[in-house]
């Protein structure tokens, strides 16, 4: 299974790189599989190759769940026998 992740452009670095955010880490992404991409857009992000773009909001909402997710289980740990 593979999972990828949205993350916001914060720099353009040429044609084919950019810097994103993940959460709070800067991490720099190919770009070679989307065209004209932009500062503050989001990216679908996986193993460091951006594969396409995501709307806004549901980049934001997916977040926001992958958030809720990393705390029940921090939660769980926390409780565990």
């Amino acid at each position: 299974m593979c999972l990828a992740v949205p993350a916001q452009v914060t720099r353009l670095i040429d044609d084919e790189w950019c810097v994103v955010d993940l959460g709070g880490v800067r991490k720099e992404v190919s770009t070679a599989l989307v065209e004209d991409v932009r500062e503050g857009e989001y990216l679908i992000i996986h193993v460091g190759y951006a594969l396409g773009r995501i709307d806004t909001a549901e980049a934001e909402q997916t977040l926001a769940m992958l958030e809720l997710q990393a705390e029940a289980r921090q939660e769980l740990e926390e409780h565990a026998p």
